[in-house]
């Protein structure tokens, strides 16, 4: 119940005119049938009675007129939910992705995030479950009315038949209750076979993986590990209709004994006073009726309550995920102005979350504006780390990162965000125009500079010999003159997006690592060359960076070894960077 007012409180947040609609169509359901169910009951009387016409033909019309216009209304407010509907799903999508964009980045490194996150999505793509319960939350309010005005109805017979009716509704709760505890069950054991399902499944359209699975002749396997998910869930999903056969037999069992009591109890009462003063046929009618209503609208509202668990259960991992703290709650206030004259690290250390051992341990430098620096270090030796502390994807354990005099978390985020440029090792080109991709704007972009950039990168001869030049689309997927680039073209992509940006400080965190020496060492002389006075760190297990910087920072174990010149550095022999440079140099002299 909590997960659904939760759920219910973030509908109404997208759109109040949904919510109100679903309270107004509710009353709506309920008041037709109402009206069907009680005015019968007077329009008999009279005609068994004094036979009025003027009365006969008022009640008549309140009858037509009433459902006329009551189902014109429902119908109205059904379409109209409809196309809200339409606007709320999307709605969620897009908040939960706006959820993803502003968490903390330690959570999307964190393999209890990354998993409650792919259960999330999960529930929304697959299962449907926002749209479902949207849908199930109109359809249990109305049957809720429903039986509420049948139970008012029917109580005015006495107390007989409520205490029946009751007896029946605690019944058909605890079968309902059993089921929809083996159903949650059910949803925990289905959920992650089918993200395996989905996963195997999902490798045989994968371009990407296509020469591997080839190549090795893979097609069993993984025809295999699908059938094995699938049987799998198959299982499942005959041990839950089996269950679910047994709860609805049960429901019916109950139902049609408890119509058999009404039907019997509403006919004695007709016949004689035995057990009370005699009604009507009109009554007898109304009560007949009001019985069958409620026989079926509480089997149907039962069937509702257990659908609506079901998708509930599905989308409880999307209602924790939207609960995680995000990390503009913490952000600090003061805009940040002007450009970085000063970048210093004052004993900053640093373990990852859930992390045993120090990346970073008491690390202290300071970078002067329009210097150029080339971070060094073995795998593991925290060169990245210090890279995303820098970008406040971490906060530090101890000690403090300053800019311009002032700790990094005091300022602004997104105005401390524009005068950082960076090319991760990981980069990403999108699925958007190359001119999208360089100036991460979809108008008001300045395609003069664009020109000149992609000139200045390399790539001027590649756009020119495209159709549609900078508004040429990545990928295939989408558009069938979408092109695909070679990884030395996506470099030069990546960093004139980094130049556009026209940061002050522009980061290079290993992106040209998957090239050949030659190749990045012209990447990276090429980038210094852009950069001009701009103040700028490299970070490469090669040293082709190093030679033309201003100084070298070795890290070694998470600490400074040395932070020095290229000269100063090589005279020491005995130190790290000394021994990688000659190994390295060694190695380019028996390749070439």
């Amino acid at each position: 119940m909590k997960i659904l007012i939760h759920f219910l409180k973030l509908v109404w947040r997208i759109s109040p005119g949904y919510v109100l609609l679903l309270i107004f169509g509710g009353f709506l359901t309920c008041g037709q049938l109402l009206l069907n169910v009680v005015m019968p009951k007077f329009l008999i009387e009279e005609l068994m009675g004094s036979r009025r016409p003027g009365t006969l033909l008022l009640l008549g019309l309140v009858v037509v007129l009433g459902n006329v216009g009551i189902a014109f209304l429902n119908h109205t407010v059904k379409c109209v939910m409809k196309e809200k509907r339409s606007f709320v799903v999307p709605s969620m999508n897009k908040i939960m992705a706006e959820k993803i964009m502003n968490l903390e980045y330690s959570c999307l490194e964190d393999p209890y995030y990354l998993d409650l996150k792919e259960r999330a999505m999960f529930a929304i793509r697959n299962q449907d479950a926002v749209a479902q319960v949207v849908t199930c939350s109109s359809e249990l309010f109305s049957g809720f009315l429903t039986l509420a005005g049948l139970v008012a109805v029917i109580a005015t017979l006495g107390p007989v038949l409520p205490a029946v009716l009751g007896v029946s509704i605690t019944l058909m709760l605890l079968i309902y209750a059993s089921y929809g505890k083996y159903q949650r069950f059910f949803t925990g054991e289905i959920i992650p076979l089918n993200r395996k399902y989905g996963y195997y499944f999902q490798l045989g359209f994968e371009k990407e993986y296509q020469k591997d699975i080839r190549l090795y002749q893979m097609q069993n396997m993984l025809h295999n590990r699908v059938m094995e998910e699938a049987e799998a869930g198959n299982r499942l999903y005959i041990k839950i209709a089996r269950r679910g056969g047994l709860c609805l037999g049960a429901m019916r069992w109950v139902n049609e004994a408890v119509t058999a009591v009404c039907y019997g109890y509403v006919g004695l009462r007709t016949l004689s006073e035995s057990f009370g003063a005699r009604i009507s046929i009109g009554s007898l009618t109304m009560y007949v009726s009001a019985a069958m209503n409620f026989s079926s609208s509480v089997v149907e509202f039962g069937m509702k309550v257990v659908q609506t668990w079901q998708c509930l259960s599905f989308l409880e991992p999307y209602m924790e995920f939207m609960g995680l703290e995000e990390e503009t709650a913490d952000r600090g206030k003061e805009p940040f102005t002007g450009e970085i004259e000063e970048i210093s690290f004052c004993h900053v250390s640093f373990t990852y979350p859930k992390g045993q051992q120090k990346v970073l341990d008491d690390v202290s430098f300071r970078i002067n504006r329009g210097e150029k620096i080339s971070i060094v270090g073995l795998n593991g030796a925290g060169k990245s780390t210090l890279v995303k502390l820098l970008c406040r994807m971490y906060r530090v354990d101890s000690g403090e990162i300053l800019i311009n005099g002032k700790n990094i978390q005091d300022y602004d985020y997104k105005s401390y965000m524009e005068k950082i440029a960076a090319v991760f090792q990981d980069f990403r080109l999108f699925d958007f125009t190359i001119g999208e991709n360089i100036s991460c704007q979809q108008e008001d972009a300045d395609r003069e500079r664009m020109n000149r950039l992609v000139d200045e990168v390399g790539l001027k001869e590649k756009t020119d010999s495209l159709k549609q030049g900078l508004d040429t689309r990545f990928g295939k997927e989408y558009e069938e003159d979408g092109i695909e680039m070679s990884g030395g073209e996506g470099q030069k992509v990546a960093i004139a997006r980094a130049l556009y940006k026209e940061g002050s400080l522009v980061i290079l965190d290993e992106p040209a690592s998957a090239l050949d020496p030659v190749a990045e060492a012209e990447i990276y002389e090429k980038f210094n060359r852009l950069v001009e006075d701009k103040t700028a760190v490299y970070i490469s297990h090669r040293m082709s960076s190093s030679v033309f910087c201003d100084r070298i920072l070795i890290l070694d174990g998470g600490r400074v070894a040395d932070y020095d010149t290229h000269e100063n550095l090589m005279k020491k022999t005995d130190n790290l960077y000394y021994k990688l440079f000659m190994s390295q140099a060694e190695n380019y002299q028996m390749e070439t």
